[in-house]
């Protein structure tokens, strides 16, 4: 797997209040790496979807504790890394433990619903998950025409 040319790391308090700043984060970004509007649109709900659950779910209530974001940016896509028992990881070294989620696999370790999972899953062109000592969930998202313009000629022809 190729390195990212920029790798930006950032840890919040899990409280629902923070992850408005890490939407800005992303946004500020993903701008600045071309992203069309629509694009960033769906990376912001991914990111929502994720940090909110590890905001929500991840910790007891009087539990203080961090949620981790990592953004890896390569010449062709993102990757947004969220991890909550939050302490700093070597991103390559996570990424490589993750693994695809399949559509039978449980979706328990993400505690409610599994809803939000399904709209990363929908928005996002990959989504890797590991689960060991909490919940780190690896999402990508290729810059328009990186990935998704060849399957697209195929389907219209």
């Amino acid at each position: 797997m190729n390195q990212p040319f920029d790798y930006i790391e950032m840890k919040i308090p899990a409280k629902p209040e923070y992850v408005g700043v890490i939407r800005l984060t992303l946004s500020g970004i993903a701008s600045r790496m071309g992203f069309s509007y629509e694009a960033l649109e769906d990376l912001k709900i991914a990111l929502s979807e994720a940090c909110t659950n590890a905001v929500q779910h991840a910790y007891k209530k009087n539990e203080q504790g961090e949620v981790l974001i990592g953004f890896g940016l390569f010449t062709d896509h993102l990757e947004v890394m969220v991890a909550d028992h939050g302490d700093s990881f070597n991103f390559e070294a996570a990424r490589k433990e993750t693994g695809p989620y399949r559509q039978d696999d449980s979706a328990e370790f993400l505690r409610e619903g599994g809803l939000g999972l399904y709209l990363i899953e929908t928005l996002m062109d990959e989504v890797r998950i590991h689960h060991q000592k909490g919940v780190t969930v690896f999402m990508t998202k290729y810059l328009e025409g990186e990935q998704v313009e060849s399957d697209v000629e195929t389907i219209s022809t």
